[in-house]
């Protein structure tokens, strides 16, 4: 939710949704770690990823998370007021408003996940990444929900409709919250190549010592 807080002059102010979600890398636990992969310059701690190579600024990315949120939060009331006002009557429209209010509830999910994560330098990455990556998990939720694997109360009656509308506008609503150019999410695959290029190389090198381990085994009998 998007909470309001007086200021001393009596004017109400927006407050992040994200106020009371610590960050999983803030600069105080920077600071006393020792991770090669975290550097500093004037402008502060940094990484570079690794699929792009690019520098990425902890506070750049918090502040992005922190923005995201707070749409997703005004999204989210939003949307319930539409829901709630509107007709039973009018099927076509709640389940597009339904389909809508799932996508953003999931990414508003992952936000306040990758934010507060204390484990894994891999959540901090570009933005583009990031909406990739959120892409990714909204199609993997929609197939899941069309398979019957998971249950939504948003999915309601009309399961058919609301899927329809989820494979329809996903990458709309997106688009509209991170303000992406459509081009941000062409680079999807290359990120999932990159994925898929890892996977295969540990699969070879499992094979690889399952095939060493069965020699040694066979010269020692």
């Amino acid at each position: 939710m998007v909470m309001r807080a007086d200021t001393p002059d009596n004017q109400a102010v927006l407050v992040s949704p994200l106020a009371t979600c610590e960050r999983g890398f803030p600069p105080s636990r920077l600071a006393n770690q020792s991770e090669p992969k975290v550097k500093k310059d004037g402008r502060g701690y940094y990484i570079m990823t690794l699929s792009e190579n690019i520098k990425v600024y902890f506070e750049d990315y918090y502040q992005f998370l922190e923005l995201l949120a707070t749409k997703c939060a005004s999204e989210l009331i939003h949307l319930r007021n539409a829901i709630d006002t509107c007709p039973p009557t009018h099927a076509e429209t709640l389940s597009y408003y339904r389909a809508r209010r799932i996508i953003v509830e999931l990414l508003y999910k992952n936000i306040r996940s990758f934010y507060s994560d204390r484990q894994n330098l891999g959540v901090i990455m570009t933005p583009w990444c990031f909406g990739t990556v959120i892409l990714e998990k909204v199609e993997m939720y929609r197939d899941r929900v069309a398979r019957g694997e998971v249950s939504h109360p948003d999915v309601g009656d009309y399961p058919y409709d609301v899927i329809r509308y989820m494979d329809e506008i996903h990458t709309r609503v997106l688009m509209e919250i991170f303000e992406f150019p459509p081009k941000a999410f062409s680079m999807r695959w290359q990120y999932s190549e990159l994925i898929k290029r890892y996977s295969d190389v540990l699969s070879n090198v499992t094979t690889s010592l399952q095939n060493i381990l069965h020699l040694v085994k066979s010269y020692s009998q």
